[in-house]
């Protein structure tokens, strides 16, 4: 009987480790990870710049900021959905900050450009981040009046801060579009240059 009580102490105390520990990992999971939406041009281009960052999880091409609910591709091409091409990024802030984040959003395009991105033109190319807390919108924004102020661009950015809204994610062809047609003139021509501007 004493063996038996022993034992069962053992494994009620391994029961409370373990449920301890998978809490404790579920509530680092949960606090780690951070979200962030940025347009900047066509979302093939932009999408493979975010994947090859140090801290970067996941990153998902979609549409945000319009009027019409579970728009396609073709209705946000069309200009009149409203939407701009997105990619929602998960991140280790651990490996990665929100500013650096910005850095690279704002170094991948030209953000004082209404509407265009080289020969991609139409509101759904518009320069756009959408913040999630007071505080990215806060470093945005200061982040915006610093780079504006630095005389690195001729022109004012023109780049918008608005607050997240649905994001409708991409069509499934969408997806990984370089890593799996690096070979198309379009990766050849307009992507590997902006992989090679950045060193990535």
């Amino acid at each position: 009987m004493k063996t038996f009580c022993k034992t069962m102490a053992v494994v009620l105390l391994l029961l409370v480790f373990s449920r301890g520990v998978l809490s404790q990992m579920k509530k680092e999971s949960n606090t780690e990870l951070r979200k962030a939406t940025f347009g900047a041009g066509c979302f093939w281009c932009t999408e493979a710049v975010f994947q090859r960052i140090a801290g970067v999880v996941s990153v998902k091409s979609g549409y945000m900021g319009g009027k019409t609910k579970d728009p396609t591709y073709e209705e946000v091409c069309k200009g009149d959905t409203g939407h701009a091409e997105v990619l929602m990024i998960e991140y280790e802030p651990g490996q990665v900050s929100y500013s650096e984040l910005l850095d690279v959003f704002w170094n991948m395009h030209d953000p004082t450009i209404p509407d265009r991105q080289g020969n991609d033109i139409g509101s759904q190319y518009r320069s756009i981040i959408f913040y999630y807390s007071e505080e990215q919108k806060n470093k945005a924004r200061a982040k915006l009046e610093t780079l504006d102020a630095s005389g690195k661009y001729d022109r004012a950015i023109v780049t918008e801060i608005e607050p997240a809204r649905t994001f409708y994610e991409a069509e499934q062809y969408h997806e990984n579009y370089y890593n799996n047609n690096s070979n198309k003139p379009y990766c050849k021509l307009t992507i590997e240059p902006k992989l090679k501007k950045l060193g990535l």
